[in-house]
């Protein structure tokens, strides 16, 4: 079994991009710009904001925060990706989700000009990664994209099973790893409905874990040999943290691990790739701009 460290491999990938804004700045480019929305105080979304700010500062990027109290309304909130929109020195900005339930998430979405979307939620974005057209590809998707090319993973004809069917990690997976130059996998979508999720975990030799369950992957579903990616990350009580919670992935590591080829950690797998992905998002945002 060989652990597949996402915290490694975003760090190399970090040091890379830096590297290349370097050469753009020392030719007289612009040092590309990530602006991050963020509404309220929820705890999630504060760490994962930081740790963006952090990112960016590793890659040598500008990076702006702008903070809204959780009763903002939408047509402020809508005012300010207007303002960023048409903000020349933005490269690219996220609006950190979930917003509070009065605000509609998708109108603001969809609000975002595409070209800076390096979220990569936007339906245009969306429309052209599912027909295999240069876009922005939602971050968590790429990330696992990217560690599977990283670690020489066989996707190509490989059986893949992709647990969940949410429209930022589920359904772009599905289309990632049924296209040619991504997965070239055979790929089936299982969720919380599906008759047979049990025996199609057991044929499959990629199993991509996005469900939101913790340790709802159990040793009886994975076949000898299997690639385990595990995107979910949920908190649960622990005692024993100074936090009093720890992260738990969809798959019960423990029981799992020694049956796989690889395996993800969480902490420590999928996340860190998730941010590094943005800041590669940011990056050719920044080129696509530039080029014009």
């Amino acid at each position: 079994m060989q652990l597949i460290d996402g915290k490694a491999t975003a760090t190399a990938i970090k040091a890379e991009i830096a590297e290349e804004v370097k050469e753009i700045v020392a030719k007289g480019g612009r040092q590309p710009h990530l602006a991050a929305v963020l509404v309220g105080h929820d705890g999630g979304s504060e760490t994962y904001v930081k740790n963006k700010v952090l990112a960016c500062e590793a890659c040598g990027f500008k990076s702006t925060l702008i903070r809204f109290e959780d009763n903002i309304t939408e047509d402020e909130l809508l005012a300010c990706v207007d303002k960023l929109n048409k903000d020349a020195d933005v490269d690219g900005f996220i609006v950190q989700l979930p917003l509070p339930k009065h605000i509609d998430e998708q109108k603001i979405i969809e609000a975002i000009d595409y070209r800076k979307d390096v979220d990569g939620f936007h339906p245009i974005n969306v429309g052209r990664m599912a027909i295999g057209l240069p876009c922005f590809i939602s971050a968590t998707p790429l990330g696992i994209i990217t560690l599977l090319k990283r670690y020489n993973i066989e996707t190509s004809g490989k059986k893949c099973v992709i647990l969940g069917r949410s429209n930022i990690v589920g359904k772009p997976m599905a289309q990632l790893m049924m296209q040619k130059q991504y997965g070239d996998a055979t790929v089936t979508v299982c969720h919380s409905r599906s008759k047979t999720l049990k025996e199609e975990c057991r044929a499959a030799d990629i199993i991509i874990a996005a469900i939101g369950q913790p340790d709802f992957v159990t040793a009886d579903m994975v076949k000898p040999g299997a690639v385990i990616i595990d995107v979910g990350t949920t908190r649960v009580p622990d005692a024993t943290r100074k936090s009093g919670f720890r992260l738990n992935g969809d798959v019960k590591f423990d029981e799992v691990a020694p049956k796989c080829s690889f395996i993800t950690p969480v902490p420590g797998g999928v996340g860190p790739m998730t941010i590094c992905s943005l800041m590669k998002n940011t990056l050719l945002a920044s080129q696509m701009r530039n080029e014009k």
